[in-house]
């Protein structure tokens, strides 16, 4: 398929073609709204993580009982482990080389460097804690694997699906396959059925999958035309604090097949053939359709989806890639399972368990706190740095970072996402990212070095649930 966009050279200068310059933006202006986003963000997580204990708040962020780390779901354990020196180095050598590597790699050479980085760095944090920073949480009963390892008649589980989300229902799903559509459940079956169904072997997968979704980002980017930006974004899409919970939970995989989907939606927007669109439209509306299955808030994706329309300047895959995203849901309605009649079954649970006991007053902005951590203080800088740009700033970087917020606030005020947002909230973490292209030069560097050393500071001081 030929697209817009050929490989181009390199561009040291990561000057953005066809935009307007930031160096237009007055630098004292500049360095201003970085300080001041960047500020915000450390006030956030600091305040998140005081108030409760001085307070004598019980915002139950974790069920353990000692030394919870709000707004994180975990708590307070220092330790070192097998992991440490890798992650160390590893941190060490990405500030050190990642934005010459990120500007000099050919194309395809940046995307096989990012994804085996990207599992490098998940795969060493996950370590610290041995081999059971990758197992002990797969195998909780709480989660998808112990039950996909119970299932054997695929359809009559999708026949009594929605009957078995209530809590005092017979046979009543455990936490985590009750708080989402079958699909999540649906990949571990799979994952049993090839034979990948221990614990090891499964959390390998999900990690080795979820490590896929920097690489969806930046073909996303080069494919609406902006390789420069996906140069610049690179090194703080692999080495995000968000891989502490990318290498030991499914919303790892929830966000690659997101992210692919917008990746195919972004390839059929500039595809000059009717194939191309009809082709690449249809598959992305079959990954986007997949992650209505997998989780109930990634309908929260369609802001991304229009506005990678709107970057790609084309509607026309907008009616394929529609009937790509309904045909999996209508596929499952046909074996019993309905997902608009699941969602309210789901919210009743969701209202009669723990999430009752947490405050909203705490955690409306204790989860900005916790996407914060998840994503790295230099959230914070980059968005202060994109408003000051305006519309200085690549439109890409516009309308992906804004359509993402949209996505968050509108989660945060749904009151539907109270605690553990630093894993539900992974599928939108690499889009808000895109906000660190707007940063200043000097502060890309100190700001992955900020990112990493927050990373280690959370894995090596907490233990947390995922």
């Amino acid at each position: 398929m030929e697209l817009r966009n050929p490989d181009i050279d390199p561009m040291p200068s990561f000057a953005w073609k066809g935009a307007p310059s930031l160096g237009r933006v007055p630098a004292a202006r500049s360095d201003r709204a970085s300080w001041f986003g960047l500020a915000v963000a450390l006030l956030l997580i600091g305040v998140a993580i005081a108030v409760p204990p001085l307070a004598h708040w019980q915002v139950h962020a974790s069920l353990h009982p000692e030394h919870p780390f709000a707004p994180l779901a975990g708590w307070f354990d220092a330790r070192v482990g097998p992991g440490t020196p890798v992650a160390v180095l590893l941190a060490a050598l990405g500030v050190w080389q990642g934005f010459e590597l990120a500007g000099r790699l050919g194309w395809h050479g940046l995307l096989m460097t990012s994804y085996a980085a990207t599992v490098a760095w998940t795969l060493s944090l996950a370590y610290v804690d041995g081999r059971s920073g990758l197992t002990s949480e797969i195998v909780n009963h709480n989660e998808y694997l112990p039950t996909a390892r119970r299932i054997h008649d695929v359809p009559a589980m999708l026949r009594g699906f929605v009957d078995r989300i209530p809590a005092d229902a017979p046979g009543s799903w455990e936490t985590h396959v009750a708080g989402h559509p079958p699909g999540a459940l649906l990949f571990f079956v799979g994952l049993v059925s090839i034979g990948l169904g221990g614990a090891l072997a499964s959390a390998l997968a999900v990690t080795l999958v979820g490590c896929t979704t920097p690489v969806a980002v930046l073909v996303t980017l080069r494919c609406l035309g902006a390789e420069d930006v996906a140069r610049k974004v690179a090194p703080f899409l692999v080495l995000a604090p968000a891989a502490i919970w990318v290498g030991v939970s499914a919303d790892g995989v929830f966000a690659a097949v997101g992210a692919w989907g917008l990746a195919t939606v972004a390839a059929a927007t500039v595809s000059t053939g009717r194939a191309g669109v009809w082709g690449w439209g249809l598959l992305g509306g079959l990954l986007l359709g997949c992650c209505l299955l997998l989780s109930y808030g990634l309908f929260l994706f369609a802001p991304l989806v229009v506005a990678v329309l709107l970057a790609g300047r084309s509607w026309r895959p907008l009616p394929v890639v529609a009937v790509g995203v309904v045909v999996p849901v209508l596929t499952c309605a046909a074996y019993g399972f309905r997902l608009w009649e699941a969602y309210p079954v789901l919210n009743d649970r969701y209202w009669a368990g723990i999430a009752a006991g947490r405050p909203a007053s705490y955690w409306f902005w204790g989860d900005l706190a916790a996407l914060a951590i998840s994503a790295g203080p230099a959230l914070g800088a980059g968005f202060g740095s994109l408003l000051a740009a305006g519309r200085r700033s690549p439109r890409v970087v516009r309308l992906l970072a804004g359509a993402a917020a949209i996505a968050v606030a509108a989660a945060d005020a749904s009151r539907m996402s109270k605690a553990e947002v630093e894993r539900i909230w992974l599928p939108f973490v690499p889009w808000l990212l895109l906000a660190t292209a707007c940063l200043p030069p000097r502060w890309r560097r100190p700001m992955l070095a900020v990112q990493v050393v927050v990373a280690l500071l959370v894995q090596h001081l907490v233990l947390t649930n995922w």
